[in-house]
This record gives structure tokens, C-alpha cells and sequence, in this order.
């Protein structure tokens, strides 16, 4: 009998799930044209519904959220329509699959707003180069939102929670992580704001809570999950005393009985960073008094560990998800795992994204 307690069943709410191995969201660049889903995609989710819940790729919730080429949205009809055979596949298979609600903020270009510029809380731009449709540029100064647009935004949250309901989707998660709008605002070094956005971790703590506000008029709190990095140097992110305004964000956070609260462990060295906490789960997660999800890196073992060492009630996979459609199959026989072919990680066709071999095709090759 396998002991490891990623495989034993779990109920965030009044969702049951098979195991508590989650499919962590990952962008792969295959949807179409309009940023609509593709039969492709829904066989890539469809063969990983063995995990006990599939979290999507971060899916724009409006062409202002863009900032990647052939990402999915869900602000328009077609999209909906496109999601919807992604979630019969899934649903198809005994699966639970909730949608990543994403605005990139200033992690983007004006390739892809009609030579617009990006928006985020202040006009700082961020170190680095964003992915185009023509290959690498350099990031831009970003427009500093006004007031009163942020208004818009929340609204557009709102819209495609909606969306994400008419789809069919089991739940919705907030990325409010890795460098994104939600996270820039709450981030001192990317947000110099003096209005009521800014300033204070309540002031820059705004704009997440009335976008969970808002997501909360369309889904029961316990279909809603948060996606944070308070530990994260992804996308040029930093702030002085990070400890203040994501303890400040856990706190309020434990008001609302979520569905989780995803926590994502430092995946960049810290050497350099001392403010910075080493054990996310740890130190954060103690904080929390809902269902935690980590992730980071974590294998079998150490995902078991997490769980038994009460650090965490689920853990998510990324790239093993990404190599090995039948991950938690594997887990449970113990068998040798897929190696990742990172040169097909974003965009192109079936190769390096459905035509992983499961267990099953493997055995029978042999």
C-alpha cells in the first residue's frame, strides 16, 4: 500500500478531489487566433486530468491583460466557446479544472496593444525583454494608471469571473504572483502610487481585495483561490520590507474562507535578498488558517513531506505535470518520470505538449 499522502483524496469546499496533487498553471503559447482555446489544448489538459485538480494557464482577462503571444483570454464569446471543450475533456475524465483570472500589468508591449503602451500602477519599466510575435524586445516604460481607471479594471475581473462561470469551470484563482498587475501593486519597488492605491499595505493592498470582492458577486469564496509570491524575483520585482505587506494580504485573507491560497516557494537564489524568506510555506503559510497549496520544485517526496510536516494541505507541479500527463500514476508505481524538452515549451504544435508517452504507452512499447 503507497503511504504517500499526495494521493489521498482531499475537498477544498464542496469539491472532492481524487488526490492532492494539483497541475500547476503553466503558459505553453498554443491557443489561437483571437486568443481563443484550441482542440489541441483540450487534449493537452484532458490527458492530465488524472491530477486531483488542474489549475490553466493564466488566461487574460482583457486584450489590455495581454503580454504573451497565443495566450488564452476569457473576455469574449469565442473564448468561452473555446474553454468550454477544454473543461468537457477534462469534466470527461472525472477532473476538476479551475481557471487562472491574469492581467500582466506592465509585463508586456505595445506590439501587443496596437502600439499603446503597457499600464501598471507607476511608469517604471522592468528590466529585461518581453516575448513578441517577433521575437525578443525590450521592455517600455509603462502608462501609470489613473485613478479612476483601476475602476475598469476590477470590472473586467468581474466579466471574465462571469465568463469563466458560463464556460463551466469548477472555480477561479486570482494570480496576484510573479510580477504581475495585482502583485506590481502590491510591491513597493514597482508601485511609487500617492493615491489611495499607494503608499501604506492597505492602500497597496487595494486593488487585490476588490478584485477578490468582485470575484466574490460571481463565485462562492470556496471556489476562489489566491495565487501569491511573496518570496519572488521573477519579472524585476522587490520590495523593502516584504514581510509587511504580504503578512498584512495573509492576515485579511484568512477572513474569507478561500478555496486555497496558493503560496509559490523562491525558485531564484536569495543570496543577495536577506529580507526575503527562504521557507515560504513555512513562514507564511503558519499565518494562514485555510487550505494552503505550495509550490516550487517539489517532488514526490518532498511534496509528501510538506503535507505530513503540515506545511501545506496540496502541492502543485509544473514541469513534471508538463512531461508526464499521467504524474500521479507515476507517483503511485514509483516509475521513472519523463524528462522535459524545454525548447518546446512555449508555442509550436503537439510536439513537446500532447505526445508525452504515459506510463501505460510506454509499458506497452517495451
Amino acid at each position: 500500500m503507497n503511504k504517500n499522502t499526495l494521493l489521498t483524496p482531499f475537498a477544498i469546499g464542496k469539491i472532492e478531489l481524487e488526490n492532492r496533487m494539483v497541475m500547476a498553471p503553466m503558459t505553453r503559447n498554443r491557443a489561437g487566433e483571437g486568443n481563443v482555446p484550441t482542440k489541441l489544448m483540450a487534449e493537452y489538459y484532458r490527458q492530465r486530468a488524472g491530477a486531483g485538480l488542474i489549475i490553466t494557464e493564466g488566461s487574460q482577462i482583457s486584450p489590455q491583460g495581454m503580454g504573451y503571444p497565443a495566450t488564452p483570454g476569457i473576455y469574449s464569446e469565442e473564448q468561452v466557446e473555446g474553454w468550454k471543450q477544454v473543461i468537457e475533456a477534462v469534466h470527461a475524465k472525472g477532473g476538476k479544472i479551475f481557471i487562472q483570472l491574469w492581467h500582466v500589468g506592465r509585463i508586456s508591449h505595445p506590439d501587443f496593444h496596437n502600439g499603446g503602451l503597457p499600464v501598471a500602477p507607476s511608469a517604471i519599466r522592468p528590466a529585461g525583454q518581453a516575448f513578441t510575435y517577433e521575437g525578443l524586445k525590450d521592455f517600455v516604460t509603462p502608462r501609470a494608471l489613473e485613478t479612476e481607471e483601476i475602476k475598469s479594471i476590477v470590472e473586467d475581473y468581474k466579466i471574465a469571473a462571469k465568463n469563466a462561470k458560463k464556460a463551466g469551470f469548477d472555480g477561479v484563482e486570482i494570480h496576484a504572483a510573479n510580477g504581475y498587475l495585482i502583485d506590481q501593486f502590491l510591491e513597493d519597488k514597482t508601485n511609487h502610487r500617492t493615491d489611495k492605491y499607494g503608499g501604506s499595505v492597505e492602500n497597496r493592498a487595494r486593488l487585490l481585495f476588490e478584485v477578490l470582492e468582485a470575484t466574490l458577486q460571481v463565485w462562492d469564496a470556496s471556489e476562489v483561490g489566491i495565487r501569491l509570491s511573496p518570496s519572488g524575483l521573477f519579472n524585476d520585482m522587490g520590495d523593502s520590507e516584504p514581510t509587511s505587506i504580504f503578512n498584512y494580504v495573509i492576515e485579511k485573507l484568512n477572513a474569507y474562507n478561500l478555496s486555497f491560497l496558493h503560496l509559490i516557494e523562491p525558485l531564484m537564489p536569495l543570496d543577495d535578498h536577506p529580507q526575503l524568506m527562504k521557507d515560504v510555506a513555512d513562514y507564511y503559510g503558519k499565518q494562514y488558517k485555510g487550505v494552503r497549496m505550495v509550490n516550487g520544485g517539489f517532488t514526490k517526496d518532498t511534496g509528501h513531506d510538506a503535507i505530513t510536516s503540515k506545511k501545506a494541505e496540496l502541492v502543485s507541479f509544473g514541469v513534471p505535470y508538463l512531461a508526464n500527463p499521467d504524474l500521479e500514476k507515476r507517483f503511485e508505481q514509483g516509475a521513472e518520470l519523463n524528462a522535459a524538452n524545454k525548447e518546446t515549451f512555449y508555442g509550436g504544435n503537439e510536439v513537446g505538449y500532447t505526445d508525452y508517452p504515459t506510463l501505460s504507452e510506454q509499458l506497452k512499447e517495451l
